[in-house]
């Protein structure tokens, strides 16, 4: 104990977090702020299906405007789960959300492949599979996603379908739901039925959250909001999102921003509730400063980051697992503004308690590209990350007075019966080199670009296809086959 005289006491020993956590006062200001425009303003909501909802449960809605007053917004917040599980196909990568536990998923959207020099080619349904490939291997990513490219050799109305085959039969973590359209989630929910055995089945347990995402400002699309019914009416997870970008769709001041940012997203977040009530939901925002010479989002700027961990504190404050962005930059190839960028985002969101991080691995150029060479590299990072936040396990026997003690002043510790035994337990870099200069130099002097290629390589080589029940392949391959041929012989078009 310290000495009486010091003045300590254990309330004294929190840590000094240099970052700005909100006040009481000042969370109350951005949700009485948020509630304000709920109230007043409102929300557009273009689908009369989601208006009707509304109507039903006796908001007051003045098409397409719906209005949420504060008690009907904290009856919505009550049915929603603080954490929650969702069920892979191989139940050994089951993974949970919220509170303590946090998932890493890969990037998603970019309809470019950039390599490590940002040579840039349009992305295909090959990339897509590789990614899957990726993830089946990957020791740091949690969850397939979906979408982790955008292929352009495949026609748009009918890629999902050969998306989560491929999410269901190359890889046997858990995943995400196309939710780009509505069809691409009614197909989802079919294809995981037919894995899981029946639209009942799913409606015991959540596998597949849907990210849907709010269109600042103020509104959600019809396709969106019904995805949300869809989704909910399943018990299946919703990420509700919205990417607010400061100056263009949104206020330039960050509390602005943050208010209304808040209230699209509860409004996304109250509507599942009423679909499905107890529908486990992430509160999301990926929202960044516009950079006002190019009107361009810019992800990697410090105030991403700022709002990131603001995002964070809302949703603690309403008990709500939360999604921010992972390792986000504007830099178009695997460089030292890439690093730097992404592991300032990504320490971030998982040192203030992210629970959904989305493009943890391969994001590029605000989500214009995605590189596999930086792919490896986020994963390393977030290798790092997963030790930074590893708590020491402080006791007498990890103290060890008596080994210091033994050793005084004039002992070796490099040969000590302690150090044989638990040296393993030091973290030890897979792709960062520790060597020496006259080392390094030996092996090729190569960077960390260049190292990223051939273990890119090793990981593609190394993996093997889950298994996976024959008939339920051919089930799966079968529906992708005739919904196919529906869908372009209708020529749908989302």
């Amino acid at each position: 104990m310290f000495p009486l005289q010091w003045g300590y006491n254990m309330g004294d020993l929190q840590m000094n977090d240099r970052m700005q956590v909100f006040t009481r006062d000042e969370i109350n200001l951005i949700h009485d702020a948020s509630m304000e425009i709920l109230s007043e303003t409102g929300v557009k909501f273009n689908s009369e299906e989601a208006l009707d909802l509304f109507r039903q449960n006796g908001f007051t809605v003045t098409n397409p405007r719906v209005f949420i007053t504060e008690n009907e917004l904290m009856r919505a917040l009550e049915t929603v789960p603080s954490r929650f599980v969702v069920h892979a196909r191989n139940p050994q990568y089951n993974v949970a959300i919220g509170e303590d536990d946090f998932v890493f998923l890969p990037t998603a959207g970019a309809p470019n492949v950039s390599n490590a020099d940002g040579v840039r080619r349009p992305a295909t349904m090959d990339d897509y599979f590789t990614c899957c490939k990726l993830v089946q291997t990957s020791d740091q990513l949690d969850m397939n996603g979906y979408l982790s490219v955008q292929p352009t050799d495949v026609p748009s109305q009918i890629a999902h379908l050969d998306m989560m085959l491929a999410n269901l039969t190359l890889c046997d973590k858990a995943f995400c739901a196309g939710s780009n359209f509505r069809q691409a989630a009614l197909d989802s929910v079919e294809m995981a039925a037919i894995a899981w055995g029946g639209v009942e089945e799913l409606k015991k347990q959540p596998v597949m959250p849907a990210i849907v995402h709010a269109a600042s400002p103020l509104k959600y699309s019809p396709e969106m909001a019904e995805i949300i019914i869809d989704l909910a009416r399943l018990g299946q997870p919703l990420v509700i999102t919205d990417m607010v970008l400061a100056g263009t769709s949104g206020p330039i001041s960050l509390p602005g921003l943050m208010a209304m940012a808040n209230a699209e997203i509860l409004a996304g977040i109250v509507l599942a509730q009423l679909a499905g009530p107890g529908t486990p939901v992430v509160y999301g925002s990926v929202s960044a400063p516009s950079d006002m010479r190019t009107v361009s989002s810019a992800v990697g700027a410090p105030e991403a980051v700022v709002l990131a961990s603001a995002v964070i504190q809302l949703a603690r404050h309403y008990q709500i697992p939360c999604r921010t962005g992972g390792m986000l930059t504007n830099s178009h190839c695997l460089d030292s503004q890439a690093a730097a960028e992404g592991t300032l985002m990504m320490s971030t969101a998982v040192r203030n308690g992210a629970n959904f991080i989305l493009h943890a691995c391969g994001q590029l150029g605000s989500y214009i590209s995605m590189s596999f060479e930086k792919w490896i590299l986020d994963e390393e990072v977030c290798r790092t990350l997963r030790r930074v936040i590893t708590a020491m396990d402080i006791n007498v026997e990890s103290i060890d007075v008596a080994t210091i003690k033994s050793l005084g002043s004039d002992g070796n510790y490099l040969t000590h019966p302690t150090t044989f035994k638990h040296c393993r337990s030091l973290y030890q870099p897979h792709l960062f080199t520790r060597d020496d200069y006259q080392k390094w130099e030996s092996k090729g002097a190569r960077c960390v670009a260049d190292k990223t290629e051939k273990m890119l390589a090793d990981r593609l080589a190394s993996y093997e296809k889950p298994s996976i029940d024959a008939g339920v392949e051919q089930a799966l391959a079968e529906y992708v086959s005739r919904q196919k041929k529906r869908l372009m012989e209708k020529k749908f078009i989302f």
